[in-house]
């Protein structure tokens, strides 16, 4: 099995690409199509935790089987995000460094160091 430290994200792209490509799935799969299924994968996610305490959400990811479904909606969730960014060439790595950036100067650490605000809150 792979591991995070060892797998690089344009090789994850790949392998969603193929997977879809192997199923003539391109023909589905628009910027919309692709929002909305990572939505509803997103919401499929927070039915986990749904009206559990910070306890009981905690506990869920001791017992194998409800950790293993949460892994499989986060795997769902990223399998659309990766979706995403192969179809339209949107490199994640300094996309996601870009976007820290710009939170960084948003939610600078004297401001923001162990508060919730919004940044314009702060």
């Amino acid at each position: 099995m792979a591991k995070d430290e060892e797998t690089k994200v344009h090789e994850l792209k790949q392998k969603v690409k193929d997977f879809c490509d192997a199923r003539d799935w391109e023909q589905f799969h628009d910027a919309k199509e692709l929002a909305i299924a990572l939505s509803i994968e997103v919401s499929e996610l927070l039915e986990h935790f749904r009206w559990k305490s910070k306890e009981e959400v905690n506990h869920r990811f001791t017992i194998p089987e409800k950790r293993e479904e949460i892994e499989d909606e986060l795997s769902d969730i990223l399998f659309f995000v990766l979706r995403i960014a192969q179809m339209y060439d949107i490199n994640l790595s300094s996309s996601l460094n870009r976007k820290i950036k710009k939170n960084d100067e948003k939610y600078p650490v004297e401001k923001a160091r162990g508060s919730h605000k919004k940044y314009n809150e702060l």
